[in-house]
Parts: structure tokens; sequence; C-alpha cells
């Protein structure tokens, strides 16, 4: 997994609430390979109007947002089922951050898992920044993993928390894959006393 330490990209707003894992990636498409490319799905049914049509009030139909890589989004962001694919979708979108009042927890752990980073801020800042990346010509967000920062387009500082393990798994690029890894030497040791141990395990 690749390392996320700094992101300089242009930040987008949500402005809905309880926006489920279902929005995000309807269940319809769950059976199709990622390798069909999963960015088309993301938020498939809310950038259309019930025509069909692209929905110009929602933002990532905008110009100005349409290469974002930062959500800011509004509270339980992610609710819903534990699909996985909700995830795949943003990132083979290109997001790599999502900042929101709340997320669902199995959504958020997932996101770790993937190299995305989920962080929380209150709504008033939420919606602080919704207004500051409306007003702005172009809405660049540089985001410090390791400071906990954030810097608006008009500079203004914005900082926020991460868990310790968190921010220690996306500034190495570990998953879970790779945190066992980091004891591979320890696992072959332990297997190898083990078969001398009780060899009839090994049969």
């Amino acid at each position: 997994m690749e390392p996320l330490i700094q992101i300089n990209a242009i930040g987008a707003p949500i402005r809905l609430v309880n926006v489920n894992t279902d929005q995000l990636f309807p269940a319809r498409f769950i059976k199709k390979p990622r390798a069909v490319g999963y960015a088309q799905y993301l938020f498939h049914d809310i950038r259309r109007t019930d025509a069909g049509d692209i929905n110009p009030n929602f933002s990532l139909n905008d110009p100005k947002f349409e290469s974002a890589q930062i959500l800011f989004a509004g509270a339980n962001f992610g609710s819903g089922s534990s699909r996985e694919g909700a995830v795949y979708a943003l990132y083979d979108s290109g997001f790599r951050a999502i900042f929101a009042p709340s997320f669902g927890e199995i959504f958020a752990a997932n996101c770790l898992k993937n190299g995305v980073l989920t962080a929380r801020l209150d709504r008033e800042k939420i919606k602080s920044i919704h207004d500051a990346l409306d007003l702005a010509q172009e809405p660049k967000v540089s985001i410090d993993i390791d400071q906990e920062r954030l810097t608006l387009p008009a500079g203004q500082v914005i900082k926020f928390s991460l868990d310790p393990f968190q921010k220690h798994c996306l500034m190495n690029g570990l998953n879970e894959i790779d945190l066992s890894l980091q004891f591979n030497d320890e696992i072959t040791a332990f297997e190898e006393s083990h078969r001398m141990t009780c060899p009839w395990t090994a049969l």
C-alpha cells in the first residue's frame, strides 16, 4: 500500500448526511469485477436525476470539483453495509481523504485498509469549509497527516486529530497483511519450533 503523508488536491463539498454505502456503490454493481472500473459507479444514482440525466446540482458534476481527491461530507458518512466496494469506488475515482463529523465504523475501517484517510471535523467546521470551497476559484486543499492539519484555499489552517495507529498505518503504507509481515521472522521461528515440538501437525 502506498504511504499517505501529504495531499495537495481539489477538495469537494458533499452536502448530504447519512450517505450510505449503497449510495456510494449501489448493490446492483457488486457482482461486477473491479477490473471494469468501479469509479464509474461512485455516487451513481445521486449523480443522476430520476430521468437518468446528469444532476447539475450535485457537486462532483461541477467541472470545478470533478478532479477532486478530498471530500468534505455530512454526518454518518459511509453508514449501512460493510461492502468494501464503496471504498474501492472512492479510491478508483482518485479520492484519498474524507472529512466528516462522523463515519460508519466498518466503512472507516475499510478506508484505512485501503489507504484512504478518514478524519472527523464538527459540523460547523465542515460548513465553513463548504463555503470556502464554493468561494475559491481553485478549491485546492493541502493536508499534512504528520502535523494533522489541513490548509484551505485562502490559507486558513484547520487542525484535526487521528488515532495513532491509523496515522502510523497511513504514513507507512501498511495494511493488515503488511502489519503481519513485520513479524515474519518471529512467525517463521514459531512455525519451525512448533514442527519440532509437534511433528505430527505437519503431516
